[in-house]
């Protein structure tokens, strides 16, 4: 199919200045002593080959050198290769072919280059056109170039172009030499200047060879081809695939957010006939912030705290600072840590309150500094004891992070090697672009298992019942017990002020002022603002963020 371009791409650009037959400038002349000249002699074997010998007059204790092209731009992001084979030097010097140029190095002295020229028969309209670049990329002057052609039946044109590369000046002379070959010459060449011969010649005379391909350079390697365009199809189908399988592990976690769900019955009975609250499921509100939105965050840790003191495992108390200006928070010891609490629970009570220690202020935890890590890593590992989760939401979403960083740096690499090789580098960038794609996504890896994902339903559903319950609900005797222990889930939840609004008590068997005087109201979010504070300062979790489920 190239080659079908190569017909009208070839005629568009032959070379222009046609110099009539008998047009030459007088007899060949002889070149200066001291300077630098060649003789090209072209010969069209029946096979299309083109057999060369160039006989150089280089003076002596000179050296220079050529670098011939064998790429030459035919528009269109086209090229036409050349190809050389069994290059020689007879003489001082030598001949390196390589798969963009044909380099010569010759020093002082008489030498002859053979090599042959493959790739130099085109087809041009109903006839043929042979086309080499005689004399070009000399680094020194020459003084004359002189080249004659001849091939197995007679040429019918000739065309002869010289001065800078891509300029239409014609030769000093060029003819048809009586219809038996091509005669060209040309007088003062520059170096960088070229010398470039078109013989044209009748279809048939010998086959067509010339070879067309994608222009090199990097618009060529980031082309569309059909290589890279079966890997970009080939990325689209497994971004398709990834999306497919991340819709069916979260559908789930989908169907159970947009669903309509009011409020849940958490108002239980107890063996004393006394209403009680009840978590669905039986799930702790650090599990809660956990489970919704899959990390393990500030807010998850402070509401577990609330969680203990409501369960007499701590006593909260409102105290002066040391100093007498402001508000301090004490945090005491009231019951040990015992086999009824979880293992991240414990985690927390104990880096609140290490052995030996019994009370602690906000203010020295902060001083103090504490270590959360061990709170995040059961935590983690808690919601996937109860099956919520079928492994760790965080090493999941580390796994295929870092999996995407990999293939987004192979992805570069490749890319980068295909362009300065073989091209098709747009397959290296689909590459790199599924790698940045997976690591963006990583954080939507995570997926809830079926029973995950009805606790998520029952969590909106106790939603509900913050919003909706009133405290003439709840008997007057049960409302302390009731609005404590709903208290922590109101605050995982972001509910903390409207709870308070409606259930806001001033006497809490967990929670003292210490003749502080401060409304429990006003006193508590600032109590929850300086936990909050002191807990993100580890370093270990996330800064907090209201889930919403």
């Amino acid at each position: 199919m190239l080659r079908n371009w190569g017909v009208a791409v070839f005629a568009a650009i032959a070379l222009t200045a046609v110099v009539p037959v008998g047009a030459a400038v007088g007899a060949f002349a002889q070149p200066l002593p001291g300077t630098v000249s060649t003789e090209v002699r072209m010969k069209l074997e029946r096979d299309a080959r083109l057999s060369v010998t160039e006989t150089v007059h280089v003076p002596d204790g000179k050296t220079v050198k050529r670098t011939v092209p064998l790429r030459l731009a035919v528009g269109n992001d086209l090229e036409r290769k050349f190809k050389i084979t069994n290059a020689e030097v007879d003489g001082k010097g030598s001949a390196t072919v390589g798969d963009d140029d044909f380099s010569l190095r010759l020093d002082g002295g008489d030498a002859t280059v053979t090599y042959t020229v493959e790739g130099a028969v085109a087809p041009v309209g109903d006839a043929l056109e042979v086309r080499w670049q005689v004399a070009g990329g000399w680094d020194t002057e020459l003084d004359k170039v002189s080249a004659t052609f001849s091939a197995p039946d007679s040429p019918t044109s000739v065309n002869c172009l010289a001065g800078p590369v891509g300029s239409s000046q014609p030769c000093t002379s060029a003819d048809l030499a009586d219809g038996k070959g091509v005669r060209a010459q040309e007088i003062k060449l520059a170096a960088g200047e070229r010398v470039d011969v078109a013989v044209g010649l009748s279809a048939g005379v010998v086959p067509a060879n010339a070879v067309v391909v994608e222009a090199s350079g990097l618009a060529a390697a980031f082309a569309l081809t059909p290589v890279s365009g079966a890997a970009l199809g080939g990325l689209l189908l497994l971004l398709l695939g990834g999306v497919v399988l991340l819709w069916f592990l979260r559908g789930r976690d989908a169907a159970a957010l947009a669903s309509e769900v009011g409020a849940i019955s958490v108002l239980v009975r107890d063996r004393d006939n006394r209403v009680a609250f009840a978590s669905p499921d039986g799930v702790l509100p650090g599990q809660v912030g956990t489970v919704v939105d899959e990390h393990v965050d500030v807010v998850d840790v402070t509401a577990t705290v609330i969680d203990l003191a409501v369960r007499n495992y701590l006593w909260i108390a409102e105290v002066r600072q040391e100093d007498g200006f402001g508000h301090d928070w004490q945090i005491v010891r009231r019951n040990p840590a015992d086999d009824s609490l979880s293992g991240y629970e414990k985690a927390v009570y104990e880096a609140l309150l290490p052995a030996g220690v019994d009370a602690v202020t906000v203010s020295q935890l902060r001083g103090r500094g504490i270590d959360l890590a061990g709170v995040r890593d059961r935590l983690y590992a808690d919601v996937v004891e109860k099956r919520w989760f079928a492994r760790r939401p965080d090493a999941e979403r580390s796994l295929f992070w870092w999996v995407g960083v990999v293939v987004a740096g192979l992805g570069v690499i490749a890319t980068v090697v295909l362009a300065l090789t073989v091209g098709n580098a747009l397959f290296g960038l689909a590459v790199a672009v599924a790698g940045v794609a997976l690591a963006f996504g990583a954080r939507s890896m995570p997926a809830r298992t079926k029973r995950g994902s009805e606790l998520l339903e029952h969590v909106r559903g106790l939603r509900g019942y913050l919003h909706g319950v009133r405290p003439d609900d709840v008997p007057e005797e049960d409302r302390e017990l009731v609005f404590s222990r709903s208290l922590p889930y109101a605050v995982v939840l972001g509910e903390t002020e409207r709870w308070l609004a409606t259930f806001g008590q001033q006497d809490l068997y967990w929670y003292g002022n210490s003749g502080t005087g401060t409304d429990f109201r006003r006193s508590f979010p600032a109590f929850l603002g300086a936990l909050d504070g002191v807990l993100a300062q580890a370093g270990h979790l996330r800064s907090l963020r209201t889930p919403n489920p």
